[in-house]
């Protein structure tokens, strides 16, 4: 087999300049379009990774507020909680403040009735001992009188039979 130089070289120059025409006219428009697509496809998985990072961040702000607004309605239960035990307590309180009041108030109450009752039992007492001592002083009287009747009348038989 023999090889044909000029062919070689006419070939490698075709080639060269097939090759030049390509690059200027054909590979660069075909680069840059791979290059554009390239830049693109890029800047869309930045994009999508912004966003997920930005999800992933808004998911973490949510879990937070729904932990802080559960942390709320537990302070405010157990604040609740409070307030109602307080006012249990202070009613507890009042109550008891209450019995006391209204256990003074009868026990004043059954002492003025005692006073009153024993006052009127002396007052009846002392009714009943001046009507008893009027009649015994009545009776006195009476009796007083029938001796000095008796005495006047002896006088009188001793006197006539003197």
């Amino acid at each position: 087999m023999h090889l044909n130089w000029t062919s070689i070289v006419f070939t490698v120059i075709a080639f060269l300049i097939l090759y030049w025409l390509l690059t200027r006219y054909a590979f660069g428009p075909l680069f840059s379009v791979m290059e554009k697509r390239r830049e693109l496809v890029l800047k869309q998985m930045s994009e999508a990774a912004q966003t997920r990072e930005q999800a992933a961040a808004y998911v973490e702000e949510q879990k937070q507020a729904l932990q802080q607004a559960r942390k709320e309605a537990y302070d405010i239960i157990e604040q609740s909680k409070q307030t109602g035990n307080k006012q249990a307590e202070q009613i507890i309180i009042q109550a008891k403040d209450e019995a006391v009041r209204l256990k003074d108030e009868a026990v004043r109450e059954i002492t003025s009735e005692r006073n009153k009752a024993v006052a009127e039992l002396r007052s009846e007492v002392g009714k009943a001992s001046v009507q008893i001592a009027s009649k015994l002083i009545q009776k006195e009287i009476k009796e007083d009188q029938v001796q000095g009747e008796l005495v006047d009348q002896y006088l009188k038989e001793v006197g006539g039979k003197a």
